[in-house]
């Protein structure tokens, strides 16, 4: 079982993108998918850096996108999961 982290993975992302430690946003993407069963080098992962939304206290905000390697779609479920606002 994972543990229990009270931010959601995007808004983990997007601090890391924002303390400019994005290189290490790949290898916390990867544990993420791990925690779910997923195998993470079945998977492309991007980022997209976003204006935040009016009212929010960031700037900006990072959205993730999955890409299976194998050509095939990524579950809604986890593709939704990986961009969960807290």
């Amino acid at each position: 079982m994972g543990r229990l982290n009270p931010f959601s993975l995007q808004m983990q992302i997007t601090q890391m993108f924002e303390q400019g430690q994005s290189f290490f946003a790949t290898i916390k993407v990867q544990d993420w998918l791990k925690e779910r069963n997923k195998n993470p080098a079945d998977y492309d992962i991007l980022f997209h850096q976003k204006p935040a939304p009016p009212g929010s206290k960031s700037v900006m905000v990072v959205e993730i996108e999955l890409r299976r390697k194998d050509g095939q779609p990524v579950e809604p479920w986890l593709q939704e999961q990986a961009n969960l606002h807290a």
